[in-house]
């Protein structure tokens, strides 16, 4: 027997339903925030996310999904992103801002995990030339708005990750900090001493959480901008009455990240919180050889909330046609042929007695049943059931 791949599953039935409720719930909103759909490829240069997410990410050094193709080019299945879609097209050298939103498959290459799949699922937005903190609070609200509408309870999680400015002398300040405490960190920080100090601070061993509570905090050494920029973020959600907590150790995985950080965390789904995360990279777009463009962007893992969704009742819809004599049969495309360009359609092929049909019709959903006895047969008429609310009538077949 020939299985999925290991870490990779396929999306059926209830969970392919699932999945498509979620994505068009929140491509609706991203449409009222003025975002317009992007779709990128599944494979791309492995150099544009070493360039991108930088050499010390673990992104690179643990969790790509790298291979040679047969032309000999390193190539990787995409982790995430659509800033080099944004400066391929140019769009870099335009006046104008730009907001997109996309969703599908992502790759990384791991252990699988409950919540963590080596091809994932994610809904996002980025929004290219709006450097307003502004931004950061109406990306917020967004992903506030998609989980009211999918029914999820969830919290948020914010801090500044700080900018060119501040981040030096604090990253050389947390780097002395480390150094002093480098014999009870686990391997993993010990590399990102030197590589990624930042990163440390979300390391999830239980020994290196305790001793880095008392770790210097970047948001008591923002520069003025950054701090001005945080507390108008506070400011604003406290006028829409979010609620949030400041977690201090919260950063991003990659090394582009600057001044606003936010994650929206679950407690319904274990140790694999986070179901959304997000924050702004205005340097990245410069960094892949484009124009200077301020950016930000979040992205919702849509495994990690599958089970979450409070999915709508089922809505009866459509029409189920059967037959109850084998030469009724064909009687039955035409009428399906013209009733598709209204609504759903759903056609038994084999003879059935109309209990039977009435059964298939249920459970196919249907709204109406329309059945051909051996009576409608010789009439030319069929017989039409609404199966919500259990009235029935017969009709010629041209008027149905």
């Amino acid at each position: 027997m020939i299985n999925a791949l290991r870490g990779m599953k396929d999306l059926t039935f209830e969970e392919s339903q699932r999945y498509i409720h979620i994505v068009t719930t929140a491509a609706a909103i991203a449409k009222k925030y003025g975002y317009h759909y992007i779709e990128t490829p599944i494979l791309e240069e492995t150099a544009l996310f070493r360039r991108s997410v930088g050499e010390s990410s673990d992104i690179v050094g643990k969790e790509m999904y790298q291979f040679e193709d047969k032309g000999g080019n390193d190539v990787c299945m995409r982790p995430e992103g659509v800033v080099r879609a944004f400066i391929s097209a140019k769009l870099d050298r335009q006046p104008q801002k730009y907001k997109f939103y996309y969703y599908g498959p992502m790759f990384r290459y791991e252990r699988p995990q409950k919540g963590r799949l080596r091809e994932f699922h994610q809904f996002g937005c980025e929004s290219f030339g709006e450097a307003s903190v502004y931004e950061d609070f109406t990306l917020i609200m967004m992903i506030r708005d998609i989980f009211d509408a999918l029914g999820i309870a969830c919290s948020l999680k914010i801090n500044s990750l700080g900018c060119s400015e501040c981040m030096p002398p604090y990253r050389e300040n947390l780097q002395h900090f480390l150094t002093d405490i480098e014999d009870g960190l686990c391997d993993d920080c010990i590399r990102r001493i030197t590589t990624n100090p930042i990163r440390t601070l979300d390391c999830k061993n239980q020994a290196c959480q305790a001793l880095l509570k008392e770790a210097p905090q970047l948001i008591e050494n923002l520069c003025e901008d950054c701090d001005r920029d945080f507390r108008t973020l506070t400011e604003l959600l406290n006028q829409a009455a979010v609620d949030y907590e400041i977690d201090t150790h919260l950063v991003r995985g990659l090394d582009y990240y600057s001044k606003t950080a936010f994650e929206f965390v679950s407690e319904e789904i274990g140790a694999q919180s986070a179901v959304a995360g997000g924050g702004r990279y205005d340097k990245l777009v410069e960094y892949l050889d484009g124009r200077p463009t301020p950016a930000i962007g979040f992205a919702i893992g849509i495994e990690r909330i599958m089970e979450l969704v409070k999915m709508p009742e089922a809505v009866r819809e459509g029409i189920y046609l059967g037959a109850m004599l084998p030469e009724a049969i064909q009687s039955l495309f035409p009428l399906a042929e013209r009733k598709r360009r209204e609504q759903k359609v759903t056609v038994e092929y084999e003879p059935k007695k109309l209990k039977a049909h009435l059964k298939a019709a249920d459970k196919a959903g249907a709204k109406i049943a329309a059945i051909i006895g051996e009576d409608e047969f010789n009439r030319g008429t069929i017989w039409v059931r609404d199966l919500e609310r259990k009235e029935e009538k017969s009709v010629a077949l041209e008027l149905f």
